[in-house]
């Protein structure tokens, strides 16, 4: 276990990552552990971790993945497995290198697919749930449309500008999830058979306009998972729910946390 400060950089597998945490240690109180977007990073969560720990006492943990962020660049072109290496190879060293006891996997997009291989692979018992916003499962030609625009956008508009707040090499963020995602290959990325595993209870918040996914990753999770599934579904909000709508995001997933941790004595009232 390494001592945390509210920020620093984790050395995990060759690759510094970047992170920031939010009220008590891991060692000290149950904790919610972040997993950013596809274009996501510890800073594009913006203050909804603040939010977050505000509402249930527990402690937060965010941090970039390699390739994004502050942290160390990814080695390109990423392989399509990159998500399933992510959730076996790299998020059990970090959960064990911060002292993660017991808490919940909080994951928007390929962070929630991340999160949802990670349950489905480990039996941990100090899991207590999985918050999935706009999770996916398999891919959508709706993902596959609009991954491809994005693209365009990203090397005819101010994009690429935009994303360079969040991000130290931009392009080796946004090729590295892109070009996964775009490779003829990736259509047949299919990650529900870990869905029959995961023994935690499962949140699903998901927007009703999401441009890169339908409600039908949601029934893919009410139809392979054994364990309860609630869900959240946002009429008007799109991809990241917790900033299109953020009281409501904010809300469900922070009920749920409670609900799971409720017999936690760190958190007794």
């Amino acid at each position: 276990m390494q001592n945390l400060n509210p920020t620093g950089f984790l050395s995990i597998d060759g690759a510094e990552l970047e992170y920031r945490m939010i009220g008590p240690p891991p060692d000290a109180a149950p904790t919610i552990v972040m997993l950013h977007e596809g274009l996501g990073s510890v800073g594009l969560w913006g203050d909804f971790p603040e939010k977050l720990q505000a509402a249930t006492g527990a402690g937060v943990f965010a941090y970039s993945r390699a390739g994004y962020g502050s942290s160390s660049p990814a080695k390109l072109p990423r392989p399509v497995d990159y998500m399933h290496r992510e959730a076996l190879d790299v998020l059990p060293k970090l959960l064990d290198r911060i002292g993660f006891r017991r808490g919940l996997l909080l994951g928007h997009s390929d962070g929630a697919s991340i999160a949802a291989i990670y349950a489905g692979a480990h039996q941990d018992h100090r899991l207590r749930g999985l918050a999935l916003l706009a999770p996916h499962f398999v891919v959508e030609d709706i993902s596959v449309k609009s991954i491809a625009e994005i693209k365009t956008a990203y090397e005819t508009t101010n994009l690429k500008e935009k994303l360079a707040r969040w991000h130290k090499d931009v392009d080796n963020a946004f090729y590295g999830w892109n070009g996964a995602w775009l490779d003829p290959a990736f259509r047949d990325w299919d990650i529900s058979d870990y869905l029959a595993y995961i023994r935690v209870p499962v949140l699903i918040v998901q927007g009703a306009a999401d441009q890169y996914g339908t409600m039908r990753q949601v029934e893919i999770a009410q139809e392979e998972c054994y364990c309860p599934v609630d869900v959240t579904a946002i009429d008007g909000a799109g991809h990241s729910p917790h900033r299109e709508a953020p009281a409501v995001t904010l809300e469900a997933v922070a009920e749920f946390a409670k609900a799971a941790l409720r017999d936690d004595p760190a958190l007794a009232a």
